[in-house]
């Protein structure tokens, strides 16, 4: 497995095949995507391929990717994988699952610093999703159940 490491602005770019990820070193480089003023509504979901509950729903994500084909709607998931494992566990697991929302990698290690910034009322603890819409921000801390239940939550941010 040959893979290739470009830096883009700073923002290192990991190429495995078809597969591109970029690799935040720091929140403050991560955090120009939870500051968009557009139509479009963000989903960031932050987890890791070592957190079940993150991998249990993983498949509702990637269901939202094509129900919402075409729509202003963009899911990121943000692996907070460690950086070691980025090329053994994070890359394999991208093209074994066949992810198709877009999976970027936060490796900064100063969680106590950014976790505020993300949501005042996040612990920590992974799954989490934050839903972006028009100015408006809604954060959830633990997995989703079902399609529908993200859809639901996603919602949130529209009302």
């Amino acid at each position: 497995m040959l893979t290739i490491a470009l830096v883009v602005l700073g923002t290192l770019v990991l190429e495995a095949q078809d597969d591109r990820v970029a690799v935040y070193s720091t929140f403050e480089e991560l955090q120009p995507l939870f500051d968009q003023a557009n139509d479009t509504t963000y989903v960031v979901n932050f987890w890791a391929t070592w957190c079940k509950p993150c991998v249990k729903e993983l498949p509702y994500f990637e269901e939202a990717v094509q129900a919402y084909k075409g729509q202003p709607v963009k899911i990121i998931l943000v692996s907070l994988d460690f950086p070691k494992q980025v090329d053994s566990r994070l890359m394999p697991f991208i093209r074994e699952h066949e992810l198709q929302a877009e999976v970027v990698v936060l490796t900064d290690p100063d969680a106590n610093s950014w976790i505020p910034k993300v949501a005042d009322e996040w612990s920590g603890a992974i799954p989490a999703t934050l839903v972006q819409y028009n100015g408006r921000t809604v954060f959830r801390e633990g997995d989703f159940e079902s399609l529908k239940e993200l859809k639901e939550f996603m919602s949130t941010c529209n009302k």
